[in-house]
């Protein structure tokens, strides 16, 4: 089991680096979503985008607030869970006003006893100004507190600034990260 985590600003390709190492691994991949649908031309779109890149033959399990569960629900079969993203989900938690420690915590622990390997994407928010409104100052904080937990837990971290990704912890065990050469 390894969790590798990849951080990155809005529209960084945080994404597209955590497929291209998933599309790179010998295990069947297993795309978990945390994107609500909404009616919201903008987003769709955005939605739309990413099924396009991602191989027909992953199955896409949707989990915008069932996070945990939909991990556990895969635990019988060899297969690499990418779960794009972590800050929908948490951000969907939020505006439902569910019980944020609690959902952080039981992710936790079933990212802990999970026997997968498992990609994490989710966003980096703590770079930019203070948020005007409460509700964006609290998520804010949540975010940067779920993403210090995951990091702990993760064999492996990237930051993905402009495309290009950072190691901030780990060896990579994907063959798609090879280091800088002279």
């Amino acid at each position: 089991m390894s969790i590798h985590l990849i951080l990155g600003g809005a529209a960084s390709g945080k994404s597209v680096f955590a497929e291209n190492i998933a599309m790179s691994s010998p295990q069947s991949v297993v795309y978990i979503a945390t994107a609500p649908h909404l009616e919201d031309l903008v987003w769709e779109k955005k939605i739309a985008k990413h099924q396009s890149r991602r191989p027909s033959h992953w199955p896409t399990v949707e989990a915008p607030s069932q996070l945990a569960e939909a991990i556990n629900l895969q635990q019988t079969q060899d297969v690499l869970l990418l779960v794009d993203c972590v800050s929908l989900w948490l951000s969907n938690l939020l505006l439902a006003q569910h019980q944020l420690d609690t959902s952080i915590a039981g992710l936790c622990q079933t990212l802990k006893d999970s026997s997968l390997n498992i990609i994490l994407v989710s966003n980096e928010v703590g770079m930019g100004i203070v948020p005007e409104y409460a509700l964006s100052r609290e998520f804010r904080e949540a975010q940067g507190q779920l993403n210090q937990q995951l990091a702990q837990l993760a064999d492996c971290v990237d930051m993905v600034i402009a495309g290009l990704p950072w190691r901030l912890k780990g060896e990579s065990t994907h063959a798609s990260i090879h280091p800088c050469s002279d």
